[in-house]
């Protein structure tokens, strides 16, 4: 059991669970801050973009695939999906997928 008080290290000891940065998908989030300018703050859009948070992992990696090679219209995600690798789009996804529905 885990008392207040104590420390990390104490933690650690104890044979707590501490989350990883992966787990925690912090680059995720750090990339997917780029899309808050036309896809709001999480990808919650206030409107007139899609919304981002809340959508299949899988959908969204696709779609970037599609942006990248142009088989999905747009007007500017062409040139936004090339600036990511693979990596970058899926923890963008991964992101993005784990924001609840409001």
């Amino acid at each position: 059991m885990i008392r207040a008080g104590m420390t990390f290290a104490a933690l650690l000891l104890a044979g707590a669970s501490v989350p990883t940065l992966a787990a925690d998908n912090v680059n995720g989030r750090n990339w997917a801050a780029t899309c808050t300018g036309c896809h709001g703050t999480n990808g919650y859009s206030e409107g007139g973009m899609p919304l981002l948070a809340g959508l299949d992992k899988a959908y969204i990696v696709n779609a970037m695939k599609e942006f990248m090679t142009g088989t999905r219209p747009a007007t500017v995600m062409h040139q936004h999906a090339k600036g990511y690798s693979e990596e970058q789009i899926e923890r963008i996804a991964e992101f993005f997928a784990a924001q609840p529905l409001k």
